[in-house]
């Protein structure tokens, strides 16, 4: 079955970076779309990122653009997702994402705190 492992969260100070991990397995990961999303306490989920099949272009959420990179490395099945110059309204869940199979699939997260 398909199965999303995040990791790389952490608490960081603001201007920090972090790179959060997402290990695949259980589909065809080089031929999936996979998103990045998020989750700040008591705000609804949030689209941040996708990687689109058929090439390696990315989009992002505005408030992302020149400071996240979303990339991924078909030979480990990992979806990355680089964050730089990080803000406290960056602090969330995050989660990678894919449609597969007929269905929507996430893995468990992790927490991401900006905080001085």
């Amino acid at each position: 079955q398909v199965q999303l492992v995040e990791s790389g969260g952490d608490m960081v100070h603001p201007g920090e970076s972090l790179r959060l991990s997402c290990e695949a397995s259980g589909f065809d990961f080089a031929n999936y779309r996979m998103s990045w999303v998020r989750q700040a306490p008591g705000k609804e989920l949030e689209w941040v990122s996708s990687f689109n099949t058929g090439g390696t272009s990315s989009t992002y959420i505005d408030n992302a653009k020149g400071r996240f990179t979303t990339y991924k490395d078909n030979s480990k099945n990992t979806l990355y997702l680089q964050m730089n110059n990080l803000t406290p309204e960056d602090t969330a869940r995050y989660y990678c994402l894919v449609n597969a199979f007929g269905k929507q699939e996430r893995g468990q997260g992790t927490q991401v705190t900006v905080s001085s």
